[in-house]
């Protein structure tokens, strides 16, 4: 009777446990503390594992590119670089792909976490968004990024869409 009790009363015990523990009630603190993160990379070919940074050609286009150039961010409605203290910003358009830039204010404040995933939040005027497009920049190497909204492509560019981008495992 008992080696088939144990099993029993070690899964009771285990359920037990896992209903008492309190969920964590984030203070004003740890936050602040969340939003500092580090680098931006893609997950997926043909980013995978390239890193957030600025095209070496032009400094105001956002790109992913290799690790050794990698910029470390710090989120929390805005994204910041911490290297050069410029904002990720949304540029408007008529298509679906839309522009991103760095500027000197953070005029996005639509910029989210999901986990470990990068997304414009639900209450923004881009709702939720986590695809991004990137398309092979004219630096070798480096993809030019697009926050995706639909399903249009510049023509004329090597493309792959639907991407997402990732800040370390957070695991």
């Amino acid at each position: 009777m008992f080696p088939t009790l144990f099993p029993l009363l070690a899964l009771v015990a285990l359920q037990t446990t896992s209903t008492l523990a309190a969920p964590l009630t984030p203070n004003a603190n740890d936050i602040t503390a969340a939003a500092t993160v580090g680098k931006i990379r893609g997950v997926r070919d043909p980013i995978y594992h390239l890193y957030l940074q600025s095209n070496p050609s032009n400094s105001s286009i956002p790109v992913l590119g290799p690790e050794s150039n990698a910029d470390e961010f710090t989120i929390g409605g805005t994204i910041q670089s911490k290297k050069t203290s410029l904002f990720l910003n949304i540029a408007e358009a008529s298509t679906s792909y839309k522009p991103l830039s760095w500027g000197a204010s953070g005029s996005t404040t639509a910029w989210g976490l999901e986990g470990d995933t990068i997304i414009t939040v639900q209450g923004s005027s881009y709702g939720r968004q986590l695809n991004f497009l990137a398309c092979a920049s004219s630096s070798a190497g480096y993809y030019d990024l697009f926050l995706q909204t639909g399903s249009d492509q510049p023509s004329g560019k090597t493309c792959s869409n639907y991407q997402t981008i990732h800040l370390p495992c957070l695991c």
